[in-house]
């Protein structure tokens, strides 16, 4: 009969492997080790136009743009350094560069597109207006649209949406050439009731004439009794 005789290599593989093992877990410990006490650091933080803002103005009867754009950006995110103040109504769109950011930051002050002023800093142009024959004269050109704006938009990369109106005309500033009063804007008539100059006067008329008739009509009745 043939005797098996054990060979000693199952045991030496299984001693190799578990000294692998054990090497693998001490190289991986000094691993392991250093994430839990150096985590990852956090993502970058977005760049923020938070807290810019554009103001509307009429300073000596001419229609200004004042502006303050702030820039936060604590881990120079942002690939720009220019503002731009984008003004549009879905149809129209003017772009305006207002300049490069120094420091995160830009103030300033520009005409309302469509206003212009002489040499002497006197208001010579408002927007919606052009001069015919020397007479003013409302236009569909001449930046028109935006005195109906409500909105712009500030860009720098981010950008930031801000309100912006065209400014109201007071009695000791004008948003409009000389002798242009916000009635004369409108429908002329009543606008605000829809009834006209026209019809006015034909619907007094009217009432008088049922009046007068009412009265005849009186008068004839007691007579007959």
């Amino acid at each position: 009969m043939q005797t098996l005789t054990r060979t000693p290599e199952a045991p030496v593989l299984r001693k190799s492997f578990a000294a692998l093992i054990l090497a693998a877990a001490f190289a991986a410990a000094p691993t392991i080790a250093f994430a839990q006490e150096y985590p990852p650091p956090p993502p970058p933080a977005n760049p923020s136009l938070a807290g810019s803002a554009v103001t509307s103005v009429c300073d000596g009867n001419v229609p200004y743009i004042t502006y303050e754009i702030a820039l936060t950006d604590p881990d120079s995110q942002s690939t720009s350094n220019t503002a731009t103040l984008v003004l549009s109504d879905g149809t129209n769109t003017e772009s305006i560069v207002l300049g490069d950011l120094v420091n995160g930051q830009l103030s300033g002050t520009i005409l309302w597109p469509g206003a212009s002023v002489d040499a002497n800093g006197e208001p010579s142009g408002w927007p919606g207006w052009t001069k015919v024959g020397g007479q003013w004269v409302q236009t569909s050109g001449n930046f028109g649209w935006t005195r109906n704006l409500t909105s712009a938009t500030i860009e720098v990369n981010p950008d930031l949406v801000v309100p912006l109106s065209y400014p109201d005309a007071t009695p000791d500033c004008a948003t409009a050439p000389p002798g242009v009063t916000t009635a004369s804007l409108e429908t002329p008539g009543l606008a605000s009731t829809g009834v006209s100059a026209l019809t006015l006067p034909i619907g007094l008329g009217a009432l008088g004439l049922v009046a007068v008739g009412g009265v005849v009509m009186l008068s004839r009745r007691y007579s007959r009794r």
